[in-house]
């Protein structure tokens, strides 16, 4: 299966960038044809819909919830992607109505969506709700996930611009966890087939993204969805979408977590009565935060008449702007002179001069315009050619 080809013939064009709000999904909700069974599981704080997608009648039950973040948004376009391809590729629809029973909620947190926060409209984070369920949207993945008692869950989220692979300087593209089901981390049959699944679309990516596949830490936290789920035998799934160097509005990351989708598909129907090889997954390299969006190197300041060099960084913060999303850049001093950090911008100032107009020296959180030398200006932390 040629997976870029089938994502360059059926990627929702008209869905990019970071703002994925229910107004983005409902159009494409509303297209999909009579093999979907488009219901609404119920209600979010704010009274906004929160949509489910059933497809497929098979025996391998996979349920797959995006968004619960509301500021994470790429796995809900590839899982547009995903509805397009069942919609129009009718070999690979029938393969897949024949085999698998998939329950997707694209998005599960659509105030947070619209206000674009992590958090709901209460300031809850959901991920961390599973126990208390306090929350109308907690409920709601909860009880799917009772009602529907899948054999899979994909967990589908996005980490931040400031993980690499390992020790590489590598940004994490993207990141696969089989999440604990229990405090001492033990792998079990279940969390075993996860692994198994997860080493398979390493495999693949390897071809299209190679080194950019990090592994998450996986410390138990029991009041998270995935863990949870673990820990009830569900072979449970964390997808996390990364940076892809130039691509802040990660429609090139979207591709990647789609060939992920397509491949943990046909591996788990290929591997139902395999033996499991955790070896793969094993092998993939942890997430290390190693990364800032612009470091700044060999910068010399004159802090009370002393000259010394340093290095420091601007790392961008998410501002939502009318349906856009603008990234606007802040200093961040390096405290840790030691570590070896990399940016996925870096420019080498040779020793030349920090000033700006509020200061001699950066300062912490101050938005990123400055001056280095006498001909360098720095607008919103990108020289100004």
């Amino acid at each position: 299966m040629n997976y870029k080809e089938i994502f360059t013939t059926y990627h929702q064009k008209k869905v990019s960038g970071r703002y994925v709000t229910n107004e983005t999904i409902i159009p494409f909700l509303e297209d999909l044809n009579d093999n979907f069974k488009v219901s609404i599981e119920g209600y979010s704080v704010l009274e906004k819909p929160i949509f489910s997608v059933q497809f497929g009648h098979g025996k391998i039950k996979i349920y797959i919830w995006s968004q619960m973040h509301g500021d994470e948004s790429t796995c809900t376009k590839a899982i547009l992607d995903l509805l397009e391809v069942l919609k129009k590729e009718v070999a690979f629809s029938n393969f897949i109505q024949e085999n698998y029973s998939l329950y997707i909620i694209p998005l599960a947190n659509p105030d947070g969506a619209e206000a674009y926060t992590r958090v709901n409209i209460n300031q809850v984070d959901l991920n961390r709700d599973v126990n208390q369920c306090s929350q109308p949207e907690s409920k709601i993945l909860k009880n799917v996930f009772h009602n529907f008692k899948p054999n899979y869950c994909f967990n589908m989220h996005d980490q931040r611009t400031i993980y690499g692979v390992g020790a590489t300087n590598k940004s994490a593209i993207i990141s696969f966890l089989a999440p604990a089901f229990n405090e001492s981390r033990d792998v079990n049959v279940f969390r075993s087939k996860a692994m198994n699944v997860i080493g398979a679309m390493n495999k693949e990516l390897q071809k299209h993204i190679p080194g950019h596949v990090g592994r998450y830490n996986d410390a138990y936290c029991d009041s998270c969805f995935g863990d949870y789920f673990s820990s009830q035998n569900g072979i449970t799934i964390l997808f996390e979408a990364g940076h892809h160097p130039n691509d802040y509005s990660r429609d090139l990351t979207r591709k990647y977590i789609f060939i992920g989708l397509l491949t943990a598909l046909n591996n788990i129907y290929e591997n139902v009565i395999v033996d499991d090889n955790n070896s793969e997954y094993f092998n993939i390299p942890e997430n290390k935060v190693s990364f800032f969006d612009i470091l700044y190197k060999n910068v010399k300041i004159n802090e009370d008449n002393i000259e010394k060099i340093i290095n420091f960084a601007s790392q961008y913060t998410e501002v939502v702007d009318g349906d856009d999303i603008k990234f606007e850049a802040k200093i961040v001093l390096i405290e840790d002179a030691d570590s070896e950090y990399f940016g996925h911008v870096e420019y080498d100032m040779k020793g030349e001069l920090f000033h700006s107009k509020f200061s001699l020296v950066p300062i912490n959180d101050l938005k990123s315009y400055f001056y280095i030398g006498e001909n360098m200006e720095f607008v919103n932390g990108i020289l100004k050619e």
